[in-house]
């Protein structure tokens, strides 16, 4: 796969909780472009002037019913995908271990607050022709209840070709699901009121636990850590119908999409690399005091390491966090790399989901399950994708 990425174009500044200083790239090749004087348009239709003499509205739409979207479609691209639509075989099953079995396809729903959730996890098109688990895991879980509940969806994709890469996926889904449980009143207050800072380490340190599970978890089974690996993404939403402040954090690569005025725009935050040797607040002493007077001189005589610290662990991957406020018909999509990588490399994709997705409406399970399964010719992998319609 050679994802392409998308042009970069000047958005609407987006209302976020500590407001970023760049503005928000865009998916180019939006399909039908708007302007803020823009009729509104669902699929071909467009509203209709009143006939001469007509009274005025009382009140009632005289427009008759909203017609429906575009309908789905089995791919996008000039060619068919190599491998068969649907399922072809099944992966062996163990009799003594049948709870370590994957479902093909995991479909779930909710509408609280002022957003409608729609998520879905689908083995990818090489897994089901080899007989291979899905690789990609999803949970959806409401703490709480009323206005005060806190609704999280975390999705993971293990390690590629690693033997356990779903097992893996699944139990980090687990670990963060009970670590947020846990957490859920402190965090539920700390959305409402906009703690962007609190929330930003709080999260940091639940991931970086649920991820050191994982790494132990691999230990005791006598395997590496770096095969029974996942990477993590997850999404928070107050059951608050005033709140509109949606929650992105995690490890690992993916997609983090916003269909606004049916032009996507890609909102994946950056992360920032540490290169070079330690420093301060990364575990170094100073080597000079303000002053100027040298703490430290190094002679160039290698050190051993102490018996009493750990070896250090291998680089880890950067964490992932943004927050953002919705904006009414807004649709926020969250996905891993098998969704990520084609929704930015094709771009008749994109132009096919605006259609689909930008509607008064958000679209049913089953509609949501066909959107996603569109295929495009050269993307093979899992397919987990969360999307959220604002109302």
């Amino acid at each position: 796969m050679h994802p392409s990425r998308p042009a970069d174009a000047p958005a609407a500044p987006e209302a976020n909780v500590a407001p970023e200083a760049n503005p928000t790239p865009t998916l180019a090749d939006s399909a039908h472009p708007s302007g803020p004087t823009a009729a509104p348009v669902y699929g071909d239709w467009t509203p209709a002037a009143p006939a001469d003499g007509e009274p005025e509205d009382g009140g009632e739409s005289r427009l008759g019913p909203i017609p429906s979207p575009p309908p789905s479609r089995a791919y996008v691209g000039a060619r068919p995908p190599t491998y068969d639509a649907e399922p072809t075989a099944l992966p062996a099953a163990d009799p003594d271990d049948l709870d370590a079995l994957v479902p093909d396809t995991v479909l779930d729903g909710a509408r609280y607050g002022a957003c409608t959730l729609r998520a879905v996890s689908v083995r990818g098109d090489s897994a089901r022709y080899r007989g291979e688990p899905r690789r990609d895991a999803l949970l959806t879980a409401r703490f709480g209840a009323g206005e005060r509940a806190l609704v999280l969806v975390a999705l993971a994709t293990g390690t590629r070709t690693a033997p356990g890469a779903h097992l893996a996926a699944a139990e980090v889904c687990r670990w963060i699901g009970a670590a947020v449980g846990r957490s859920h009143e402190r965090l539920t207050a700390d959305i409402r009121a906009a703690r962007r800072a609190d929330l930003k380490a709080g999260l940091h340190r639940l991931t970086d636990r649920s991820l050191g599970k994982l790494r132990a978890a691999a230990t005791e089974q006598g395997l590496d850590p770096d095969d029974y690996a996942a990477t993590l993404r997850c999404l928070l939403l107050s059951a608050d119908p005033e709140c509109r402040t949606r929650v992105f954090f995690g490890v690992g690569p993916g997609g983090l999409f916003r269909l606004r005025d049916r032009e996507w725009q890609d909102i994946e935050p950056e992360v920032a690399e540490v290169n070079g040797e330690p420093v301060l607040g990364f575990g170094s002493a100073p080597h000079e005091t303000p002053d100027g007077d040298r703490l430290t001189m190094d002679l160039g005589i290698p050190t051993l390491p102490s018996p009493y610290e750990p070896a250090p662990g291998p680089p880890r991957e950067p964490f992932r966090f943004r927050t953002s406020v919705a904006r009414t018909g807004d649709v926020l999509l969250m996905c891993a790399t098998g969704f990520a990588e084609p929704l930015r490399g094709e771009p008749e994709l994109r132009a096919h989901l605006a259609d689909r997705w930008s509607g008064p409406e958000p679209p049913g399970l089953t509609a949501y399950l066909a959107d996603t399964q569109v295929r495009v010719k050269g993307y093979a992998d899992d397919r987990t994708a969360v999307a959220v319609w604002e109302a």
